[in-house]
């Protein structure tokens, strides 16, 4: 990183997509030539989605009529992620364009037929008896690749219902997802990013990117306030639409929990996956008494930048002032040279991602916000960015490059029943690509502030991605409990609760601030993935105990360390996730390895505060 970027990796300063260089911006013809070549295979799986039915009737005659289901599911399914993905990725370029809205509900409306056709799968398999197909399996070795698979189907027996219910269910699809698509509309493609004027006179839009950018950059603190009150008033605008979508999620939930007899929304999120309730419920309990060094770490922010208040968008600037930024050319460059550890293999697949066009970088007018690395079966992963040169976004890229070299390993490893990973494990080869580059800059930086922003980058990668999202999840368990209990929703029962929630974690270090308490309006994974967020932190929690032993000086330690890991990525879905880190060396069924974390953000806040004396940064409000 450097602090006066060169001017062939500085940013573009236009905000119109047309106007980038295509070397920031992602090649689709990898996917199909063009829309004619989409057509074609829209009309293909069409064709085979009707042609599906014709199967019905025959599991129950032998092994090789069920290898033959089974394997042409398979065909569909590598299909509809190509015929997916295309417009899907080119709507998120511009979510403003309403044809490609068009070609990608059309999909989304051709997945649901194909969920209406195959409802009558698993009632009439489930009708052979477990004993008859295992028998089966135990004949045929093609059959006997899809044994996690039906042996997961059968222990969920329970829960599936008879043809007539799950035709019904699968109807139910296309309705299911529109609060998601209402919620990305309203916050995204009709969002009318308010203006304002910082203290220096510019004039500047406040999107989703520009919004993380003054927050984390700007050390006037009236910029990061305006901005924040700014954003947050949008949202206020619309707060009561956003709780009526909300409670449309809610209510969504609790239907297909009821429909397939579950006790509790949670169950039903979890136990297809084979995870315990108690594993959130945990999590919970545990981070809820173990905050101290939370509120200890922004009691300290508070005291170093010298506040007598202190709100969120005071969570992000760094506590000591530096010039420098981070150009995407020098960040990938880190990327590369920070996965040296997993060995020359790892960095060349690396490598092959930054040049092969697989990444859209800049932000620009109509694109999606945030950043993902989306799974194209049988072509590659393609990685969103919104890069904007802060150290956040150097962390963002190492993180979902983590998310890509995962997918390539087990679609590389995997035939496509298993190829695709659960969210439980997605978020660990993300985290760990942090830690991995974290420690390289580290390791290159002498400068004493320069160390001081990367520990405070640590410590708040901690509160982020794992208080965070503890925070989250305990919000979203509390808000399914209202409806299962038959309680009202509105936004002003969800702006109470999640109040409630920054009050219990944060206490007196965080002060009082109405829109802060309005902040689940705009957390996009309450509206689109329920119960999806607190696998961030049990995510973070196996990084942390991969990465100790990736990051040892012991030889043999480290060595075993990386074949664990790459077994875990290589694994894919083909196993349930807690047993794969149970492979892999962690257990998240104990206790201290949600505690651990806890434990290494006192150490850091400890360091951090050492730190900030000897540079005569910690000093008391002014």
């Amino acid at each position: 990183m450097r602090k006066k970027p060169s001017k062939s990796s500085q940013r573009p300063t236009t905000r119109n997509r047309h106007d980038i260089d295509d070397r920031f911006k992602w090649n689709l013809s990898n996917i199909y030539e063009g829309w004619e070549a989409w057509d074609v295979a829209y009309k293909t799986l069409t064709e085979k989605i009707d042609w599906y039915q014709k199967l019905k009737g025959t599991l129950s005659n032998g092994p090789e009529s069920l290898l033959e289901a089974l394997r042409y599911n398979d065909e569909l399914d590598e299909l509809s992620y190509r015929v997916w993905y295309y417009p899907a990725l080119h709507f998120d370029e511009d979510q403003r364009d309403n044809d490609l809205n068009a070609k990608r509900q059309q999909v989304q409306i051709l997945m649901a037929r194909w969920q209406e056709s195959a409802s009558w799968f698993h009632p009439e398999l489930l009708a052979v008896s477990f004993d008859t197909v295992q028998m089966w399996m135990r004949e045929n070795k093609e059959l006997a690749k899809y044994r996690f698979y039906i042996e997961s189907l059968y222990r969920q027996q329970e829960h599936v219902l008879d043809e007539a219910g799950e035709r019904l269910m699968s109807l139910t699809s296309r309705l299911g997802e529109a609060p998601g698509d209402t919620y990305s509309a309203l916050s995204t493609a009709d969002i009318r990013y308010p203006t304002v004027t910082l203290s220096h006179g510019e004039e500047t839009v406040v999107s989703y990117g520009r919004y993380r950018e003054i927050l984390a950059t700007c050390r006037e603190r009236r910029d990061r306030m305006v901005a924040f009150e700014a954003l947050h008033e949008v949202f206020k605008a619309n707060l009561n639409t956003y709780a009526a979508l909300y409670s449309s999620v809610l209510q969504r939930d609790w239907f297909h929990a009821q429909a397939r007899g579950y006790r509790t929304t949670l169950e039903a999120a979890l136990h297809g996956n084979n995870i315990p309730p108690s594993v959130v419920e945990n999590l919970i309990s545990s981070t809820r008494a173990s905050v101290d060094p939370l509120r200890r770490y922004h009691r300290l922010r508070k005291r170093s930048l010298g506040l007598d208040n202190y709100h969120v968008f005071d969570f992000s600037i760094p506590l000591v002032e530096t010039d420098e930024t981070h150009p995407y050319s020098d960040a990938v460059e880190g990327v590369v040279e920070s996965s040296w550890r997993l060995g020359e293999a790892y960095q060349d697949r690396v490598r092959e991602a930054f040049k092969s066009r697989w990444i859209d970088v800049y932000e620009n007018d109509g694109k999606r916000s945030g950043a993902y690395s989306a799974p194209v079966y049988g072509v590659h992963p393609y990685m969103l960015l919104n890069y904007n040169d802060t150290l956040d976004s150097a962390f963002t890229l190492a993180h979902e490059m983590g998310h890509s070299i995962h997918t390539m390993l087990a679609h590389e490893s995997q035939p496509i029943r298993y190829a695709g990973y659960t969210i439980f494990v997605a978020e660990v080869p993300s985290t760990l690509a942090e830690v991995l580059f974290l420690e390289y800059m580290l390791e290159r930086t002498t400068d004493p502030k320069q160390r001081i922003v990367l520990l405070q980058h640590a410590i708040d990668n901690i509160t982020g991605t794992f208080y965070s999202q503890v925070l989250f999840a305990d919000y979203e368990l509390q808000a399914h409990r209202l409806v299962e209990e038959g309680k009202a929703v509105t936004a002003d029962v969800l702006t109470e609760l999640y109040g409630g929630l920054l009050d219990h974690y944060y206490a007196d270090a965080l002060d009082a601030n109405e829109l802060s308490r309005m902040t689940w309006a705009r957390v996009p994974h309450f509206f689109n993935s329920p119960y999806y967020v607190y696998q961030y932190a049990t995510c973070f929690a196996s990084a942390a105990k991969l990465g100790t032993d990736i990051l040892s000086s012991d030889m043999v330690i480290r060595e075993a360390a990386v074949d664990a890991y790459f077994t875990l990525l290589k694994a894919g879905g083909s196993a349930y996730p807690m047993d794969l880190l149970r492979q892999a060396g962690v257990d998240l069924s104990r206790p201290e390895t949600v505690q651990a974390v806890s434990y290494q953000l006192e150490q850091l806040v400890s360091q951090l505060e050492i730190e900030l004396k000897q540079v005569g940064e910690d000093k008391e409000a002014s």
